[in-house]
């Protein structure tokens, strides 16, 4: 299949005891990056890898890592996502308060700086930071959990955030993240996303690939 999208598998869904059978997945079905998403249990409810897992991984595939800190105060330590092989780094604005400072350091460190919404959280909250971030990461489900389904109206964001990007000559991407199979991705698409995270459906051969 011809796509004109970034598929970014997350190995959230994939069998944790074989990860690296789960690049190996990746790359044959022609995912572009591997997101990977860090949850500490504290912003959301679930705990998934931390750096070591990452650069174990990093060892396996020359794939870009999209590592998504849904993590408290992901300023603490994001230096150690970036040592263990994070391509692009995305945190999220609910969670930082300096969040022009982490930018900053993200890019000093020699990588994308990205930024998240979860679905409660307006564009507006990004209005200072769109000139700066490399990503935009809209989250169509709470996150925390794999599995769940498209929540429609976030994809009112992805066409907001396209429109400031083309009105202003912004240089973001805009990334989806929550509900992705084969019955909702033409609407993400439609709405302007540049980057399809999929998890379950992904390994689960719900996708079109």
């Amino acid at each position: 299949m011809n796509k004109e999208y970034i598929l970014a598998p997350s190995v959230l869904s994939a069998d944790f005891s074989a990860l690296g059978d789960a690049l190996q997945f990746i790359e044959q079905k022609g995912g572009d990056w591997v997101h990977i998403d860090v949850m500490d249990g504290h912003f959301v409810p679930n705990l998934t890898f931390g750096p070591p897992v990452i650069a174990a991984l990093r060892k396996r595939t020359s794939l870009p890592f999209d590592v998504h800190l849904m993590t408290s105060n992901p300023a603490e330590h994001f230096d150690s996502y970036i040592e263990a092989g994070a391509d692009y780094l995305t945190f999220h604005i609910e969670a930082e308060i300096h969040a022009h400072r982490l930018i900053s350091r993200i890019h000093e460190a020699g990588r994308k700086a990205g930024i998240s919404l979860v679905p409660s959280t307006p564009v507006s909250s990004l209005k200072e930071l769109l000139p700066l971030v490399d990503l935009i990461l809209v989250m169509t489900v709470d996150p925390g959990f794999g599995g769940q389904s498209l929540i429609p109206s976030c994809l009112e964001k992805v066409r907001e955030l396209k429109k400031l990007k083309q009105e202003n000559d912004f240089s973001y991407i805009v990334s989806v993240d929550g509900g992705v199979n084969s019955r909702t991705l033409d609407s993400a698409l439609s709405a302007g996303s540049d980057v399809i995270v999929t998890g379950s459906a992904f390994f689960s051969g719900n996708f079109p690939v």
